[in-house]
């Protein structure tokens, strides 16, 4: 579980990230990163977002726990960017077939593709 202080829960969180934030994809997630260098450092905040598409609400939520725990292990590569980031994590429906070890090696690389200067 991501604790509280990463925890991405506010709408213009969200809204800032995913529209003025970097994106880079892969076939079962997006993934958008914003960041200010200049704001005071901080833990960076990360939130989920799984529509409908992926399927029903166990599936989604099978999805998100897989992500949450996976964005957990990558938490240092976030805390190494300078000032305080904002990250969004959108799962696509090829998500729910995907394996624990195939979204952990999309969001590695998607992550390192997106927050690279």
């Amino acid at each position: 579980m991501l604790s509280t202080v990463n925890r991405l829960t506010d709408s213009d969180g969200f809204r800032r990230a995913v529209r003025s934030g970097r994106r880079a994809g892969s076939t079962t997630l997006v993934v958008h990163l914003a960041w200010d260098p200049d704001a005071d450092a901080g833990p960076p905040q990360v939130g989920f977002t799984v529509s409908k598409a992926v399927g029903n609400a166990v599936t989604r939520t099978r999805v998100k726990r897989r992500l949450r725990h996976l964005t957990r292990e990558h938490l240092p590569q976030l805390e190494a960017l300078p000032g305080r980031a904002a990250l969004v994590v959108r799962a696509l429906p090829a998500s729910a077939e995907a394996s624990y070890s195939a979204l952990g090696a999309d969001l590695g690389r998607t992550l390192e593709r997106v927050s690279r200067p």
